[in-house]
């Protein structure tokens, strides 16, 4: 198939996957277009089969893993975690708005960093948002906080987001490493989100809460111990060449083996929480972006991202995939730079990273973790034009904070 048609199609294909994913109906689920098209593109020719098959052998594990995070997030949510996290983040916050915007912040950063960002935008931003109606807070500096964090905050581990572990895989990193190398970069994020918010928002956050903390509910002792346990199983058999989805099936056993066993959950319940149609979506998207790389895509990256691992370069890196990511989403943009990236090494695959991580949080067409979290919000989400001016008072200062402090990292 000519070059300009391959482009097209596949251009077409991926923008109404797109727009199936960000209008996010159940009568047109984004996998309904994304894995007919990417078949349709496969029998046309614009793709090998024996290429797709390569490429879905090897995303297949990291999708494989989103899907059982996503169900361990819901079960622990069924066992009361959010909830009593939420209720404990309030108490200790006492009369102070400052104080909670704070605690929410590190709420939102360790479930986002252990959960992933699907477990902050779909489960912990609803807790959020009744929580500050609760203490008759404003919702606007709480919400912004862990919508901003369910981006941003999923820098510190391979887990934490969908586009960590494609980058893992790709790079062969293992877990500790890629945690020792991001964690300085994740704390300068953490750092200037908080400032830059508080400072944003320094009105509504003014007064002194003048409602009565939420009463904090039974200590979800078994949820507490599986989650911690299974993130401890994540650095212990990245040791040993072990992929991570082994200690998170095992906590999904536990967990669903208890709910099952009370009724609290059925098997339907279990199948729809592991949400296969988004695994199937990200499935045919790599084929559809594949697609593009190989009729002309993969070539401009390469021309467009800078060689050498200098501060300079990696800031190039982190602002192209920043903008790719606010242009096409961030996840066709992760697939479509990391193979070049990791040509240029692990240095140049995490300055991706912060990009297609940090950027999103500029628009709304950014991630599909915007998109959730403005669903989620409902009538509290603000505008896009509001939502982008907000981004563009944290995600340049953040993008060249992490970067830089990437940069130190790595000469450390």
């Amino acid at each position: 198939m000519p070059d300009a048609l391959a482009l097209v199609l596949a251009g077409l294909l991926l923008a109404a996957t797109l727009a199936a994913a960000a209008t996010d109906s159940p009568r047109l689920p984004p996998a309904l277009i994304a894995v007919p098209g990417a078949l349709l593109l496969t029998a046309l020719g614009a793709v090998g089969r024996d290429d797709a098959g390569a490429t879905l052998r090897e995303v297949g594990p990291t999708v494989a893993f989103l899907v059982v995070v996503l169900l361990l997030a819901d079960l622990a949510d069924r066992e009361g975690l959010f909830t009593w996290s939420a209720a404990v983040t309030a108490r200790r916050a006492g009369r102070s708005a400052q104080g909670l915007l704070g605690r929410v912040f590190l709420l939102a950063a360790v479930v986002t960093a252990v959960l992933s960002l699907d477990a902050t935008v779909v489960l912990l931003t609803p807790v959020v948002v009744a929580l500050a109606r609760h203490m008759r807070v404003p919702v606007a500096p709480h919400g912004y906080a862990v919508g901003h964090l369910a981006n941003s905050a999923s820098l510190l581990l391979p887990v934490s987001n969908l586009t960590n572990l494609l980058a893992v895989a790709a790079t062969g990193l293992s877990f500790l490493h890629f945690a020792g190398l991001m964690v300085l970069p994740q704390l300068v994020v953490l750092a200037l989100e908080y400032l830059v918010l508080r400072r944003l928002f320094r009105g509504q956050l003014r007064h002194a809460i003048d409602a009565p903390a939420a009463e904090v509910p039974r200590t979800p002792v078994l949820a507490l111990v599986v989650v911690g346990a299974t993130v401890a199983g994540f650095a212990l058999v990245s040791l040993i060449g072990v992929g991570p989805v082994w200690p998170a099936t095992v906590g999904v056993v536990v967990l669903a083996g208890r709910q099952l066993a009370t009724r609290q959950v059925g098997v339907r319940g279990l199948v729809r929480a592991a949400n296969l149609p988004f695994g199937l979506f990200v499935l045919g998207l790599a084929v559809l972006v594949l697609v593009l790389q190989q009729h002309g895509l993969e070539a401009l990256l390469a021309d467009l991202l800078p060689e050498g691992h200098g501060l300079l370069a990696l800031l190039a890196v982190a602002g192209i995939a920043a903008v790719l990511a606010n242009l096409v989403n961030n996840l066709p943009a992760t697939l479509a730079l990391l193979p070049i990236a990791a040509a240029g090494g692990v240095p140049t695959v995490l300055a991706v990273l912060i990009g297609v991580n940090v950027g999103p949080n500029l628009t709304y067409a950014g991630s599909l973790a915007n998109l959730l979290w403005r669903r989620v919000l409902d009538a509290d989400a603000p505008g896009a034009a509001r939502f982008s001016l907000v981004g563009l008072a944290t995600v340049p200062l953040t993008l060249v904070g992490a970067t830089a402090a990437l940069w130190v990292a790595l000469q450390l």
